[in-house]
C-alpha cells in the first residue's frame, strides 16, 4: 500500500487512548491522525481533519456512546471505516455495531498482536477494494472474510498464533510465491509444520495457492501472501 492510512483513536481513557495509539504507530502502513476523548469530540474531528480513513471506536464515552457516535456520522455523511475496541461484550451492543456498518470488534483487554491482526487484514481489504472492477464468487468470500483471519482469531485448536506470524513474515517478505521447503528454510521450521500453516492461511483466505509445474511428476505448491494478488 502507497498511501498511509490516518486513523483517528476514540477513547474515554486518556492513557488507553495513547497506547492504543502507539500501537497504530508500530503497524507499516498507518498513522494516528487525531485522538478524541468524547462523542463531542470524535465528531468534532471528524468534521475538522482531512477524512480520516479509519476510526477506532471505544463504546464507554462519558457523553454518549460509540454506537451512537457512529450513527451521527453516518447521518453527516461520513462513510468512514470503524472497528470498535471496547470492553462492551453484550450481544445486542455487537448487533447494534454489526446493523451500523462497523467492520470489526475487538474486545478489551488485547494485545498488540490482536490490533495489528485486525489493521493488516483491514489493509488487505482496502487494497482489494481499491482495486475496483468486478469480483469473482471466490473473491467475494475474500472480501467479507478478510477481517476476520488474525493472528488471535480463526486459529484451529493445536495451531500457533506465533508460527503462523512467522509464516505470514516470510510470505510478506518474499518477492514471489514460496514453496514450503522454503518457508521452512526462511523461518527454521520443518518442512511438514511450514505445509500445514500455509494451507491454513490459504483455508481462511489470506495466503493463494499457486501450481508449478516441472517436467515430470507432481506440481509443486507455491504460496503468495493474498493481498499481492
Amino acid at each position: 500500500m502507497n498511501r498511509r492510512i490516518d486513523v483517528l483513536v476514540v477513547d474515554d481513557d486518556t492513557r488507553v487512548a495513547r497506547v492504543n495509539a502507539a500501537y497504530v504507530e508500530k503497524v507499516p502502513g498507518f498513522r494516528v491522525a487525531a485522538e478524541a476523548h468524547s462523542a463531542g469530540e470524535a465528531l468534532r474531528r471528524m468534521e475538522s481533519l482531512p477524512r480520516p480513513g479509519l476510526v477506532l471506536m471505544d463504546h464507554y464515552l462519558p457523553d454518549h456512546t460509540g454506537i451512537a457516535v457512529v450513527q451521527e456520522m453516518r447521518r453527516r455523511g461520513h462513510d468512514t471505516d470503524v472497528i470498535m475496541v471496547t470492553a462492551a461484550r453484550d450481544v445486542r451492543t455487537v448487533q447494534a455495531a454489526m446493523r451500523h456498518g462497523v467492520l470489526h470488534y475487538l474486545v478489551k483487554p488485547f494485545t498488540f498482536a490482536g490490533l495489528r491482526a485486525k489493521l493488516e487484514a483491514y489493509a488487505e481489504l482496502r487494497r482489494t477494494l481499491d482495486g475496483g472492477g468486478e469480483a469473482e464468487q471466490r473473491e467475494v468470500d475474500r472480501i467479507f472474510r478478510a477481517l476476520a483471519a488474525g493472528p488471535e482469531t480463526g486459529f484451529p485448536k493445536g495451531h500457533s498464533p506465533i508460527t503462523a506470524d512467522l509464516v505470514r513474515r516470510a510470505l510478506v517478505g518474499a518477492e514471489g510465491a514460496l514453496s514450503a521447503q522454503e518457508i521452512a528454510d526462511r523461518t527454521g521450521l520443518s518442512r511438514q509444520t511450514a505445509q500445514r500453516y500455509l494451507k491454513l492461511l490459504e483455508r481462511t483466505g489470506r495466503a493463494t495457492l499457486t501450481l508449478k509445474y516441472g517436467d515430470a511428476g507432481r506440481p509443486e505448491h507455491r504460496y503468495v501472501w493474498a493481498a499481492r494478488v
